[in-house]
């Protein structure tokens, strides 16, 4: 396993982390094709084992069984020290905000859910999971802040946001002394690319980490297009949403990412993801069985020459913003959450 620092933070993380999206009760959630504790524990072991420490959930992620398949796991199987635990939380709900609860007690009320559901007294990286267009900024940062000081988190991430916002986000908190961004999570991979317009050189100038979700695009990253079979690939109707609209293009990738696997004699997956270590910190890589692991952590062993990657992007045309940068926006803000809680009690 390689390891690098998470951008203007002290935490030392592999280059893979591991997505838990695929785990949690598929009873209780946004998504069908969860797995279930046992086969959970068994794929967090495996990825312990090959060294992987960083682990990110979300309290969204069918209804916080997620981060109680992962605390329960990571308490067995790791020394609490030796493991990095991102979590992630959601904006306010129309029904918190006409009870008056203010964007700090919101937080304060999240964080100490996520930490009874994953059983630890700390998470070493809180995310902002999408921006919260009814709660202003300063209310945000304050709240991060005051659970930063509480020794709560250790330190703060952001997901799904455009660049001015994490650049206004962290000029606040410097201005005001608040705890500030240190990596963002945002949707980014071989057929997705608009990251790169301004939020990738926005944090190499800034030393902010790069930790992007999707890495293989669902999984379309990892075999032939047409190929499928799989239980997500049948289930997964959020997916279909992100990559559908663009197959045809996209595909035209997809087969020189199959192209370079079989000259080098290694899976899709491996290409897919070598392609995206040249650009990150640390992707966001889901696993629901456990060859997914294993050959992912194998990426890290394949370097592509310098004509590969331009062979890999050089077809690459502008895509509209899809997924949770779609569908977040102001007036969709008063409805309803893209990512819903489902039936997780807050505490209060």
């Amino acid at each position: 396993m390689k390891y690098a620092r998470l951008g203007n933070s002290d935490l030392n993380v592999s280059r893979i982390c591991m997505g838990c999206m695929g785990f949690g009760d598929s009873g209780r959630g946004q998504h069908s094709w969860t797995i279930d504790e046992a086969h959970a524990r068994e794929i967090i072991k495996r990825g312990l084992e090959l060294g992987v420490n960083f682990y990110d959930t979300a309290i969204a992620y069918q209804s916080g069984t997620s981060e109680q398949y992962v605390g329960r796991a990571l308490r067995d199987f790791a020394r609490r020290d030796d493991v990095v635990v991102a979590t992630k939380f959601l904006p306010r709900t129309q029904e918190e905000i006409d009870r008056g609860i203010t964007g700090q007690q919101h937080i304060e009320n999240m964080i100490n859910t996520s930490l009874k559901n994953l059983g630890m007294d700390y998470v070493d990286l809180y995310i902002y999971h999408m921006w919260d267009w009814q709660t202003p900024i300063e209310d945000i940062l304050d709240g991060l802040n005051r659970i930063v000081k509480a020794g709560k988190v250790r330190y703060i991430g952001i997901s799904n946001c455009f660049a001015w916002q994490i650049a206004k986000a962290n000029a606040v908190a410097e201005k005001e002394g608040f705890a500030k961004f240190v990596s963002i999570q945002g949707h980014y991979n071989l057929i997705f690319r608009e990251e790169e317009r301004e939020m990738v050189p926005y944090c190499n100038e800034e030393n902010i980490a790069l930790t992007p979700y999707s890495a293989l695009a669902s999984g379309r990253l990892s075999r032939r297009p047409g190929e499928g079979g799989t239980k997500r690939a049948k289930e997964d109707t959020y997916a279909k949403f992100k990559y559908d609209a663009t197959a045809a293009q996209d595909n035209v990738i997809i087969s020189r990412v199959a192209e370079l696997a079989e000259k080098h004699g290694v899976t899709m997956t491996e290409v897919s993801l070598a392609w995206l270590l040249t650009k990150v910190t640390a992707p966001v890589v889901g696993a629901t069985k456990l060859h997914h692991i294993e050959g992912t952590v194998k990426a890290l062993d394949l370097s592509l020459t310098p004509e590969e990657i331009l062979y890999l992007e050089e077809p690459y045309v502008p895509h509209p913003l899809a997924g949770v940068m779609a569908q977040n926006k102001p007036a969709a803000a008063k409805e309803k959450h893209v990512w819903s809680t489902g039936d997780q009690k807050i505490a209060k």
